[in-house]
């Protein structure tokens, strides 16, 4: 009998072990994944709020636009209103917000009179020009990309931006017609 019983105590024993065994390698890749999602979406909210919130000018196919320190297009959303975003959850995930801690500053060209900032729901600030929060584009992979020009998406048009604070619109494409020569001044001839 002492020894069925000295064996029940073993295998309760290394059962133990066991299930703390598994308990701890759980802990500890449940801690990694953590981790790894922490330091992801820490990266990601550098990159959409960059440190450097310096604006300036460039020259595109429409025109002179803002663009972010990295030369990346700028645009407004129409459906923002009084200098407050209309932009969050999976619309800011497309269109990340020009995020700043300080005072975001003026590059040639910019006048730095309309720059300011919003607070987000999140308590963020967010860059404005001319009372409009900024965004960039995720498709505009590119410095000088416009892709989002003219784009309606999450409810609303957006816009590149002028010097001027106001929404720059893809002019309408030109037409030329020419005089049909047939000698017949009205179809069918």
């Amino acid at each position: 009998m002492p020894q069925v019983k000295h064996r029940r105590e073993r295998e309760t024993t290394l059962a133990r072990r066991r299930v703390l065994t598994r308990t701890f390698a759980l802990l500890a890749m449940m801690s990694a994944l953590g981790l790894i999602g922490f330091l992801a979406a820490g990266s990601i909210a550098r990159s959409a709020t960059g440190t450097n919130a310096t604006l300036s000018l460039r020259k595109t196919k429409l025109g002179l636009i803002l663009v972010n320190s990295r030369g990346h297009t700028l645009y407004l959303f129409a459906k923002d209103s009084n200098g407050k975003s209309a932009c969050y959850g999976s619309c800011a995930s497309f269109w990340p917000p020009l995020l700043r801690r300080g005072r975001p500053t003026a590059g040639p060209g910019v006048k730095a009179s309309l720059l300011g900032t919003t607070r987000r729901r999140n308590g963020s600030l967010q860059v404005t020009y001319n009372r409009h929060p900024l965004y960039s584009y995720l498709l505009d992979k590119q410095a000088g990309q416009t892709n989002g020009e003219g784009s309606l998406k999450f409810g609303a048009r957006w816009w590149t931006v002028s010097a001027k604070g106001t929404a720059v619109r893809r002019p309408p494409p030109t037409t030329t017609t020419t005089p049909t020569t047939t000698g017949c001044p009205y179809p069918p001839c």
